[in-house]
């Protein structure tokens, strides 16, 4: 087991660890944070949103609460011209509005790994390559060597 010393210095923190996939990112709640607020700078926070609600709603136990969440979700994200309309295909749109009246915890499978690949292809590596986000680990790296190195 290495020894740390008073120059030690941790290998990656954790705002860096966020660049290794977007899993890491989106585990992480200042990840997450950090994530939102991109999206919003770029007007497509939707996805996020759509796709945090789809998470809670497969925890979903009761019967009715499945009923009212997949309601919900529906009205946000999905029908046309819903306040926070994800962009998805014709027959993924069409498959959820044929279901949404019986809807399954599954009902969104379709439309979530749809908007998950338009983030980790598209919005996820702009991200890395953004402000927002080369402000969170220059200011972790400092705080880090603050840590480590005191007299700096």
């Amino acid at each position: 087991m290495p020894v740390k010393c008073c120059f030690y210095r941790s290998p990656t923190t954790e705002t860096m660890a966020w660049s290794e996939n977007m899993d890491t990112l989106l585990t992480n709640q200042a990840g997450l944070d950090a994530f939102r607020t991109f999206l919003k700078s770029e007007f497509s926070e939707e996805n996020v949103e759509f796709w945090l609600a789809c998470e809670d709603f497969k925890k979903t136990e009761s019967a009715e609460k499945i009923a009212s969440k997949a309601k919900m979700i529906y009205s946000e994200f999905i029908e046309a011209d819903a306040p926070k309309e994800i962009n998805i295909d014709f027959s993924t749109r069409d498959l959820i509005s044929k279901n949404i009246a019986e809807p399954t915890l599954k009902c969104f499978d379709e439309a979530q790994k749809l908007i998950y690949s338009l983030m980790a292809k598209d919005s996820f590596p702009r991200f890395l390559k953004s402000e927002i986000y080369k402000k969170l680990v220059n200011s972790k790296q400092v705080g880090n060597h603050k840590k480590w190195l005191p007299f700096l």
